[in-house]
């Protein structure tokens, strides 16, 4: 048994010893090369000398020697090496053989066909071919082959890595380029490709032929980029930060240095530019805003490891520690935080891994550390309710445990790429439960029945705010009157001219650190039907009280919310289709409601609410006395709310 699987092996190596010596390797293909980095001597000499078969079957020596564990510090996701591998990664990296790739998780798998189809577009939403071209399962298919040393793995990949290459070369067509020569989709393959490789390099099958393909390939995609990057955004910074990736996980090719050095130079440019004295990254939406943090740090740890740390100035780190606080700020309890501006829902896992990391990065800041250790070390921040008067978030806390009442309110400038319709949105969380979930976002961008479906999530009728007609605000750019925050009360008043005739006058007051009043007006000489909408989580089985002009949740364990109307006029209270996606093409359905006054004229319509968490089934009687001193116009207030017989006075004025 033991004799035949020796000559097994040893005719294998004989094939691949004869495979090798047939695969022609032309002089160009060093071209790129620095030959006189340290290590590559040998290699120099024999390509000098003609011998470019040995100079390669040299350089393949020299990559397997070096790439002694793969470096995913860079990876969006991370990686663990030492666990076993991922059931999602296994799954990929299997459907992979058979040609069948899952571009993007909100979809299932798609058959490419035997002979691969990298133009096949089976539904019509960008993101779909888009990142067929990212080309992920690679990188599941490099992790399974490291754990199980099954060659099928690697052989695969490098069939792929040929036919993506041979059929997707830059300048097919301008439709293929736009997909697969999108800066973005280039960045995330060279980021992909870079760990993979040291992984594959050691495998048998990995011929010094295919190295040169590999190499000249890389260098090409790296290349291309640093020449290309987007215009703004987030897609300039994740560009940055994998050009600067590619020049320290490739040091021998001759533009590593100026991509190293282009990817730090555009970092430390957009880091100034893209990020609010606040510490909000300017698309403000949380998501992207927390990807960018992991971006800037990533391209850091690469600086280090190349030496290089040191182009980096203090205030770069500054910034990324600012970001991480303001992630802290405007997040619940379970560390999660509100789907804004194109959002997803993120759980406590995910979010603990990034704080560890964060930590690692920061280890004297207590409050990072705090929120990394889950509480268990470190401090909780000092402060309750704080606002990020930059970026227009502003959150009201009476507490940073999973007791707390925690809403976190929009009311912003214009905001970048991401940013909706959506100034006055908020989110509560009391006690555990989010009760009124923004909309989030269900699709990005493809033909007109996916831009259909991304369009309704974007409305500003499904936000927490003010609408004309139901129609979506033209113009986002809140204009802050005060925000003062005491024991007893925390005010928030801003404008936002939200129409070319109708301007949203937002007032919201946390009393007590209990229960919230907001005060809307609408003002401007705008006719039409004037609405606030308000939503709640699915599955709150709320009573829609007309009579009374109030909504009540009814959860069953008692945490509930009631939302009334307290405003005099004639004022209705309207039903709504309601949906909430908290991840890509998942939606589910839920209570959605406005209060709606018609507005003849310009006289200002106002809209007075109170949100008010109880405990039980059975909501509390609230009233409102609005005292003659009271006068909406010049933003003074003097009002009584009673609640259960019990009242509380609140005066307070409003800086112009």
């Amino acid at each position: 048994m033991k004799q035949t699987r020796y000559f097994l092996l040893l005719a294998m190596l004989i094939i691949s010893v004869l495979s090798h010596a047939q695969q022609h390797i032309a002089k160009e293909s060093f071209n790129e090369i620095n030959l006189n980095y340290p290590g590559l001597e040998k290699v120099k000499a024999q390509v000098q000398s003609g011998n470019y078969q040995e100079a390669a079957i040299t350089l393949l020596a020299y990559y397997r020697n070096k790439s002694k564990e793969p470096d995913f510090s860079a990876a969006e996701e991370e990686i663990e090496l030492n666990q076993p591998v991922a059931k999602s990664a296994q799954a990929a990296a299997d459907s992979a053989l058979q040609h069948r790739f899952q571009p993007h998780k909100g979809y299932g798998f798609f058959n490419y066909g035997k002979d691969i189809n990298w133009q096949y577009w089976p539904v019509k939403d960008n993101e779909v071919r888009w990142q067929l071209h990212r080309v992920k399962w690679w990188q599941s298919m490099a992790l399974v082959y490291r754990a199980t040393k099954d060659e099928r793995y690697a052989k695969e990949w490098m069939l792929q890595f040929g036919d993506w290459a041979r059929k997707n070369p830059l300048g097919l067509s301008k439709d293929n380029d736009k997909y697969a020569w999108r800066p973005l989709e280039v960045s995330d393959r060279i980021l992909n490709l870079a760990p993979s490789f040291n992984i594959f390099v050691h495998s048998r099958h990995f011929t010094p032929a295919f190295l040169m393909e590999f190499l000249v390939n890389y260098q090409q995609q790296a290349d291309y980029l640093s020449h290309n990057y987007a215009d703004r955004g987030n897609h300039r910074l994740f560009e940055a930060q994998r050009v600067l990736f590619a020049g320290v996980s490739f040091p021998e090719f001759k533009n590593s240095a100026s991509w190293r050095d282009g990817g730090v130079a555009i970092l430390n440019d957009e880091i100034k530019k893209q990020v609010y004295p606040d510490g909000v990254q300017w698309e403000l939406s949380p998501n992207y805003h927390v990807a960018m943090i992991n971006t800037f740090l990533s391209a850091l740890r690469s600086a280090q490891k190349a030496g290089m740390d040191q182009l980096f100035p203090s205030s770069y780190k500054e910034t990324v520690e600012k970001m991480i606080l303001a992630t802290i700020n405007f997040s619940f309890p379970d560390y999660t935080y509100p789907v804004f501006s194109d959002a997803k829902l993120v759980d406590k896992s995910s979010m603990l891994k990034s704080y560890a990391s964060w930590a690692k990065a920061f280890p004297g800041n207590e409050v990072i550390r705090y929120y990394a250790t889950d509480g268990k070390k470190g401090k909780a921040p000092s402060y309750l309710s704080h606002g990020l008067t930059t970026s227009g978030f502003y959150t009201f806390r009476n507490g940073w445990n999973t007791d707390a009442t925690v809403m976190v309110l929009k009311a912003s400038p214009p905001g970048a790429f991401h940013a909706q319709p959506d100034n006055g949105t908020f989110e509560l969380w009391v006690k555990g439960r989010n009760f009124t979930p923004d909309a989030g976002c269900y699709v990005y961008a493809g033909d007109s029945t996916i831009m259909k479906l991304r369009d309704w999530y974007r409305q500003s009728r499904v936000h927490s705010t003010l609408t004309l007609n139901n129609e979506n605000m033209v113009i986002t750019k809140a204009v802050q009157q005060q925000w003062k925050t005491k024991k007893d009360l925390d005010v928030l008043s801003y404008t936002n001219p939200s129409y070319s005739q109708l301007a949203h006058q937002r007032t919201v007051l946390f009393v007590d650190q209990k229960y919230f009043i907001i005060i809307d007006r609408a003002v401007g000489e705008a006719k039409g039907t004037v609405g606030v909408h308000f939503l709640l989580k699915e599955k709150s089985n709320p009573v829609f009280d007309r009579q009374q002009q109030r909504v009540y949740t009814t959860f069953n364990d008692g945490n509930n919310l009631l939302i009334q109307n307290l405003s005099t006029g004639p004022v209705s209270l309207e039903e709504e289709e309601g949906k909430v996606s908290y991840s890509y093409r998942q939606e589910l359905t839920r209570p959605a409601f406005a209060f709606e006054k018609n507005k003849q004229g310009a006289a200002a319509q106002t809209f007075v609410t109170v949100l008010y968490p109880f405990s039980g089934q059975k909501p509390p009687v609230v009233t409102l006395k609005e005292h003659s001193e009271n006068d909406y116009e010049n933003r003074s207030l003097r009002l009584t709310l009673t609640v259960d017989g019990k009242s509380r006075n609140i005066t307070q004025r409003i800086l112009p």
